[in-house]
This record gives C-alpha cells, sequence and structure tokens, in this order.
C-alpha cells in the first residue's frame, strides 16, 4: 500500500514538475503515471550503472556531475514516454532537482513514517 501512495505521490510531483519548470509537459495524470513509474525503474536499474560509470568525472566536479545524470535521465524518459515531453537538456536538469525535491517533500509530509 505504502508503494502506491508512494507511486501516486510522485505522479502529483511530476505534475507539479510540468507546472513550475518551463521546457516540461505532462499530457495528464494517466501520463504522469506511467512516467513516474518509467522514472523509478531507470533510477532503480541504469542510473547507479551510470554513476559508477562516471565516476572519475564525478569526482572531479565533486559531485555535481551527478546532476548532469539525473537530467539526462529525465530527459531519456520524456523521449520514451508519450505525453511526457522535456524539450532541452537543461529543463531536464532543472526539472529532475525539481522533481526530486518535491517528491521527497510530499514523501516526508505525507507517508507516516515508521518509529
Amino acid at each position: 500500500m505504502k508503494l502506491i501512495l508512494v507511486w501516486l505521490l510522485n505522479a502529483l510531483a511530476l505534475l507539479a514538475v510540468a507546472y513550475l519548470v518551463p521546457g516540461i509537459h505532462v499530457a495528464g495524470f494517466a501520463a504522469a503515471l506511467v512516467a513516474a513509474l518509467v522514472i523509478g525503474l531507470v533510477n532503480m536499474i541504469i542510473r547507479p550503472i551510470l554513476v559508477l560509470l562516471t565516476l572519475p568525472i564525478t569526482l572531479l566536479t565533486l559531485g555535481l556531475f551527478i546532476l548532469v545524470i539525473n537530467g539526462l535521465l529525465f530527459y531519456l524518459v520524456a523521449n520514451w514516454i508519450q505525453g511526457f515531453d522535456v524539450t532541452t537538456i537543461t529543463a531536464g536538469i532543472f526539472g529532475a532537482l525539481v522533481y526530486s525535491l518535491l517528491s521527497w517533500l510530499l514523501s516526508a509530509l505525507l507517508i507516516d513514517q515508521e518509529k
């Protein structure tokens, strides 16, 4: 049940990102649900591999290259999902940053934390 709630909150965060960040468009809630699912899967499977492969660049930039990786993956998911559009990689970087912050904030506020 908690997983479904997190998925719904991530979809709401994605809709808010489309409203807040220019260059990101979501067609509707169904597209946001699919995009949130694919973003979660990509972050779980592909992102760790990319972080490991780009570790030297990440160390040289003091970790800032991870923002670029997140933005590129956000942009890549937008190319796969119909109804979810990211126009530029810069919009993808800002969108991924705002999406992460909103998703964390919504999860922290609305999900009962185990004590």
